[in-house]
């Protein structure tokens, strides 16, 4: 018998792909597409067709299905969803923190949940339409950057958990984008030209302000607006309210000034924000929280490439271990390391691991 495989499906380009090489592969396929919000709750951009949970995103997801000849489903896993991740993102902004729900949405729910739901199905891996690799050999399985550097998304795969590598199929991990949408076009599939979805999910318009206040109204009507002070603790001006702010904006500041300034530390408890110069925003290390590593047995100090934001640069860095604490040095200066984000460690193309900033 054919290993069974759980294919998510959302309705794009990436995860129609990723279900023709899985059939191409030789395994039995059942694409699955995952239910995680419902926009008529929280507002947004209900008509955009990218958007992974819109009912043309299902359909989508179903044609491409039957015309593979493969049965689909739509599972609900909204609960699940607001709970880890949506309430996480709010909880995060009104710390003053930067969070990044992607991440959670894969450690909690598209590899967990989905995980669960594959062993109800007797499915014995799950896929993805991720631009990542995993390497898979008789003593561990290795997660591994995508051949297509813009749009390798190892960097927000760090969080899934260990145990799950093995059972994990990352079958465009090998392609370019280029090169799913030619493949796409040449198997005439419906969503060959589905453009992509730059934004949170749930925040379907991109304004975090807005999802904010109509989510959790309570809690950022007690937030109200507070002080803006340079590092003499000088006030300039008044922001409109610390949630709509993070470490290294520069606009919307509607502060005049000869130089450009920058967010550079968010005081939630004080309700105020500290700007500077770009240079202020430097700094050489970090501290390290939820860390999940995916490589055993490492040894510290341990020397890394270091990752701090989506689509930047790696960076050379020695990862200390200090009891509990996970400090990180790099061996450069970093701008606009933010709390709340993920690090992500490398040697070289292997993942490593990775956590959540902590500012020193």
């Amino acid at each position: 018998m054919k290993d069974k495989v759980l294919v998510a499906m959302s309705g794009g380009v990436d995860s129609s792909v990723a279900l023709l090489k899985i059939i191409e592969m030789g395994y039995d396929a059942i694409g699955i597409t995952m239910k995680l919000w419902e926009y008529k709750d929280v507002g947004g951009n209900l008509l955009d067709d990218s958007n992974c949970c819109s009912v043309s995103a299902i359909n989508n997801a179903k044609l491409v299905c039957d015309r593979m000849n493969v049965p689909h489903y739509t599972l609900d896993f909204t609960e699940v969803f607001k709970k880890t991740v949506v309430d996480n993102f709010a909880d995060e902004y009104l710390a003053g923190r930067t969070p990044n729900p992607c991440v959670r949405c894969n450690s909690f729910v598209k590899w967990d949940a989905f995980i669960d739901y594959a062993n109800r199905l007797d499915a014995k891996y799950i896929a993805t339409g991720h631009y990542a690799q995993v390497e898979h050999n008789s003593q561990s399985s290795l997660l591994k950057k995508g051949k297509d550097p813009i749009k390798d998304q190892a960097y927000v795969l760090w969080g899934i958990p260990h145990h799950t590598l093995s059972r994990t199929l990352f079958p465009l991990g090998n392609l370019t984008k280029a090169e799913v949408r030619q493949i796409a076009r040449e198997s005439e599939l419906e969503t060959a030209e589905t453009p992509e979805s730059m934004e949170i999910c749930f925040v379907a318009d991109n304004n975090y302000k807005r999802f904010l206040s109509e989510y959790t109204p309570e809690r950022i009507s007690q937030v109200g607006e507070g002080e803006i002070i340079n590092n003499d603790g000088e006030v300039l001006g008044k922001h409109s309210g610390y949630t709509n702010y993070t470490i290294g904006q520069r606009k919307g500041l509607g502060i005049s000034s000869s130089e450009p300034k920058y967010v550079s530390t968010i005081d939630p408890k004080k309700n105020q924000i500290r700007i500077g110069r770009k240079e202020e925003l430097k700094k050489n290390t970090c501290n390290v929280s939820n860390v999940n590593w995916l490589v055993k047995d490492l040894n510290f100090p341990l020397k890394v490439q270091s990752q701090i934001r989506y689509n930047s640069a790696v960076v050379d860095s020695v990862i200390h271990s200090k009891g509990k604490k996970i400090i990180v040095e790099f061996n450069s200066p970093q701008i606009a390391i933010t709390p709340g984000q993920s690090i992500v460690f490398y040697n070289e193309n292997v993942v490593l691991g990775g956590g959540l900033i902590e500012i020193i």
